[in-house]
């Protein structure tokens, strides 16, 4: 069975830092396309984040965390990240790894998500 599994979430101040990472068991990330962090906030659409493409490790960002955050891959220890920073109150969410077997971004694996909360 195939899982994903976040972990680094957690409370920081406005202006901190905070690295996610997202594991993959029984399936290396190698054989997806796409790996990507999407997030949700209260009351609120889920919404893209970033991703990188495990080939390549091309990599493309929502605007709003466009210079502030960076996704990266592992391939020895089938690891992907997401380091935070620069953090602000409206990154708040819930963040969700995600990975996709096609270049149409049909993610179709998720993690079960973490809490990242800023105070301000």
């Amino acid at each position: 069975q195939v899982q994903l599994v976040e972990s680094g979430g957690g409370l920081v101040q406005a202006g901190g830092s905070l690295r996610l990472s997202c594991a993959a068991s029984g399936r290396t990330f190698s054989s997806y396309v796409m790996v990507a962090w999407f997030r949700q906030a209260p009351g609120k659409e889920r919404e893209f984040v970033a991703r990188i493409r495990w080939s390549g490790g091309n990599t493309y960002y929502e605007d709003s965390v466009e210079g502030r955050f960076t996704i990266s891959r592992d391939n020895a220890k089938n690891m992907v990240y997401l380091q935070m920073n620069s953090l602000k109150p409206e990154d708040t969410s819930v963040y969700y790894c995600a990975a996709a077997t096609n270049s149409r971004g049909d993610y179709d694996i998720w993690g079960q998500g973490i809490q990242v909360t800023v105070s301000s």
